[in-house]
This record gives structure tokens, sequence and C-alpha cells, in this order.
């Protein structure tokens, strides 16, 4: 059974078990500076992972001002664990205690990320109709 957990100490969680799971998904932008995603990691405001028999399986990391706003940075689960509700429970845990006015984040264009994330509330800004919005991004 998989447990999802709120981590206090983000240094708990190992630099092989992290490399592992961002390997797994292809995140290799990611690993590619291991020790960058390990202090973004320990930087984030909000870690929740997911063990199956105490092994990492997935991630979800929060950056936020916990009054106004949060930013889900990263949410991924292994593709072999996929399929059984990890990556909702993963978000949940993760916003459970904020209370923001907005909550955004960036995501590939693949119609899976789309159908998960509407599946949990969110709107994709095109799709947006209250009132006018622009997102902008800008890669170093």
């Amino acid at each position: 059974m998989v447990e999802i957990v709120k981590v206090s100490d983000p240094e708990c969680l190992t630099a092989a078990a992290i490399n592992d799971l961002y390997t797994a998904v292809g995140w290799t932008s990611y690993t590619n500076d291991l020790a960058a995603l390990l202090a973004g990691i320990v930087s984030s405001d909000v870690v929740v992972a997911a063990f199956n028999a105490e092994r990492l399986v997935g991630l979800c990391r929060v950056l936020t001002d916990f009054h106004t706003i949060a930013y889900v940075q990263d949410i991924l689960v292994d593709p072999a664990q996929r399929r059984q509700g990890i990556a909702t429970r993963l978000l949940e845990c993760a916003l459970s205690d904020l209370r923001v006015r907005q909550t955004v984040l960036l995501t590939d264009a693949e119609t899976a990320q789309r159908n998960f994330y509407e599946s949990c509330g969110f709107t994709e800004i095109r799709d947006f109709t209250d009132f006018q919005l622009r997102s902008f991004v800008k890669f170093a």
C-alpha cells in the first residue's frame, strides 16, 4: 500500500531516491544538476512524498507565501505506480492546509496532464472565462 506523507524535513529524502524517481519519469533536465534539484526540494515550502514499502514512488512540491498564492512546482509518480490515485492524493495533501486565493502551475501540453489537472479542479488559462488572463514564462 502506498503511504502519502507530508515531509517536514526534505533532507531525509535521499539523493539516490530523488534521482531514481525523476529519472523514472524522464525529467533528466532536473537530474542533470542533482545538487540544484536537491536544494530546490529542501527550499520548497511544502513537500509531500509517496512511499511504497519505504521506496519513494511519488513527490509533490509547492512554493507559496501561505496567504495569497501557491505554485505547484513538481508532481510526479513513478510510471510503474500510476493509475492508483497517487498523484491526486499527493496534490490534495500538499494543498490541504493552504488558504490561498490562487494556485498555479506550468505543465506539458499533453492531454493526460490536462485531464488530470481538470479532474483536480484546475482550469487551463485559455479556458478561463471569468475575466481575461495572461500567463508568461521566462526560461534561463
